[in-house]
């Protein structure tokens, strides 16, 4: 009897190191559900490829500065081409420090179709204002055998469900006078959409 319970101990030993080397499912990316008042949809945030990019944006969602927020730039290249764009427009009292730029050459991220992008004056001073993608783009991305400022825009997310929604928002009509304080003649919606909501999907 003794020598039966030593042995079924020993293998129980011999069996730990098996069980310790099993590896450990990295944790899914963070998706986060927008509603706005053209429908919903969804985006998985690649805290993965760019965590400081995606980390920024999961603050304004999880402070709940995209709240109310609108959709105010569209830009028409051609048929389903081009980009939306929306955020909190330099609003002081939703405005967060701006974050260090990830370009796309580092993170591996490339802006297609349904890419969500950092737009950006000189390389890191990207805030609270945020780009979708409509077909690939890679003029917004780094391309380091540019001359000057070749660092392109910080790619961070992409939208995984609800893309229907997004096309909605860049087919609404556009003023061909209306100006964002001066700026983007011909490229602002004649009813701008509103962000009702944008929340992490748990579960």
């Amino acid at each position: 009897m003794w020598m039966r319970w030593v042995a079924a101990f020993l293998l129980t030993l011999l069996a730990l190191p098996a069980f310790a080397q099993t590896p450990v499912a990295a944790p899914a990316n963070p998706r986060v559900a927008v509603e706005t008042t053209a429908g919903r949809f969804v985006v998985e945030v690649y805290a993965d490829k760019a965590p400081i990019s995606a980390r920024n944006f999961l603050r304004y969602v999880d402070q709940k500065r995209l709240d109310g927020i609108s959709f105010y730039r569209t830009v028409k290249v051609q048929d389903r081409f081009g980009f939306v764009q929306f955020g909190v427009q330099n609003a002081p009292a939703k405005m967060l420090a701006p974050i260090k730029h990830e370009p796309t050459s580092q993170t591996g991220i490339k802006h297609l179709d349904g890419t969500l992008s950092m737009p950006r004056l000189a390389p890191g001073s990207a805030r609270g204002e945020f780009t979708i993608m409509l077909g690939d783009q890679p003029s917004f991305d780094a391309d380091p055998a540019k001359a000057g400022d070749n660092l392109g825009y910080a790619a961070f997310a992409r939208v995984i469900e609800g893309m229907d929604v997004v096309l909605k928002i860049f087919d609404a009509p556009t003023s061909p006078t209306k100006t964002l304080q001066g700026s983007f003649k011909g490229e602002i919606p004649e009813t701008p959409v509103k962000v009702l909501t944008a929340r992490r999907v748990t579960g």
